[in-house]
């Protein structure tokens, strides 16, 4: 028993610095998304977005520094010779309330472990994050009827110019920027240049972390994708640890040429790969977070059915994949795909660029774009980027970023 304590006590001083060091300034908009007291909670996303800093934010607000909560990571090398249940045992017996618990793909039958947990432990709370690529539906313990998942995205330009800036920019709704465009432009202008932080945010504002080291921030993020690719990719969706060159072969290719318009069966014979691999490589790209599919319905993609334009998942990735400067165009359109992504079912129409959720069309251009592609169309608008401020459906593009 006396062993059992002293691990327990080494997680809770861990636990306690990572506290201490802590900066809460600066919150995720899932902070007040979240239902922190739903019994088991699930927060996915792609490596780097911030779920771990979520989490240490909502303990040292909620419960300071109480033994009512713990937070830990199934990483720590406590866990090659320790199960989770029997810490949480531990943990209950203890007085413990709320468990938080970080990197669940890294624990083996982690699903199977949390089914039993949630049944043995009906008051206690549970709140875990892991891989965007994690499979909550599990054959042996199926976690889809006892937990709710939420998904964590990168930055948005708004949270990215409360990160950077003393400003408290609000969320902006859809409804409220196509009516109310220019005085909401106006305001936010009368403060900043927006125009100067989106050029900057395009760049390398999509990932919290670029705030510890620009020099090294493209090497970083190219080491996560690598991560993605070389272990989380095997690990979670047996893939085949000799084929992620191939992958990695694809995504440099989308990134040369999104947003790209795929032709499977010439892409497919210049990698090296049948058709069906190929939709199935490019489907998991898509759930790793590193590619968006756009399609002519809202179902999304299967591996019998091929995308209509595939784009990176987000700017950001396209500077560092590319190696260079991404083509001004693509990265609009990269841009606008990403925002919308978030609470709404984006799909590509017969005209224009972008139908929002079944009703609004979008051309996305620069501030010279006219309204020659959608005359004619209801409810059709364009986002045009360079501008600080538009007219009647015309948008400035970075007034979407605002939506989250």
């Amino acid at each position: 028993m006396l062993y059992k304590e002293s691990k327990m006590e080494i997680l809770r001083q861990q636990h306690n610095q990572l506290l201490s060091r802590l900066d809460t300034q600066f919150e995720r908009y899932l902070m007040h998304e979240l239902p922190w007291n739903d019994r088991l909670l699930g927060i996915k996303g792609a490596r780097g977005t911030g779920k771990t800093t979520l989490l240490l934010q909502y303990i040292k607000k909620r419960y300071g520094l109480s033994q009512e909560a713990l937070y830990v990571s199934l990483d720590n090398l406590y866990f090659a010779d320790n199960r989770l249940f029997d810490l949480v045992d531990e943990f209950h017996a203890m007085g413990g309330e709320h468990i938080f618990i970080d990197e669940v793909h890294k624990y083996p039958d982690w699903a199977l472990e949390f089914k039993n947990i949630y049944d043995a432990y009906p008051e206690l709370k549970v709140t875990f994050t892991g891989s965007s690529l994690l499979h909550i539906l599990d054959s042996r313990a199926d976690l889809s009827r006892r937990s709710l998942i939420f998904e964590m995205k990168g930055l948005s330009f708004r949270e990215y110019l409360n990160f950077v800036t003393d400003y408290h920019f609000e969320v902006q709704d859809l409804e409220m920027v196509l009516n109310n465009h220019v005085d909401i432009a106006l305001d936010i202008s009368k403060k900043l240049k927006p125009l100067k932080y989106f050029n900057e945010y395009l760049q390398w504002g999509y990932y919290p972390f670029f705030r510890d080291d620009k020099t090294y921030f493209y090497r970083r993020l190219q080491e996560v994708v690598n991560m993605i690719i070389e272990i989380e990719l095997p690990m979670l969706r047996n893939v085949d640890p000799s084929k992620t060159l191939k992958i990695k072969q694809l995504l440099y290719i989308i990134a040369l040429s999104s947003p790209f318009k795929p032709n499977i069966s010439k892409l497919a014979a210049k990698i090296g790969i049948t058709r069906n691999t190929l939709n199935e490589y490019i489907k998991i790209l898509a759930d790793a977070r590193l590619i968006n599919i756009l399609t002519k319905n809202a179902v999304g993609i299967n591996l019998l059915q091929k995308p209509d334009k595939i784009f990176l998942e987000n700017t950001t990735l396209a500077f560092a994949i590319s190696g260079g400067t991404p083509d001004k165009g693509n990265l609009r359109e990269t841009f606008f795909l990403n925002q919308l992504s978030k609470g709404h079912t984006v799909t590509y129409p017969q005209k224009a660029d972008f139908l929002i959720d079944g009703k609004y069309l979008f051309e996305v251009g620069g501030k010279d774009k006219n309204v020659r592609q959608i005359g004619g169309l209801e409810n059709a608008f364009i986002a045009a980027d360079d501008i600080l401020a538009g007219f009647e459906n015309k948008i400035p593009l970075w007034l979407f970023g605002f939506l989250y």
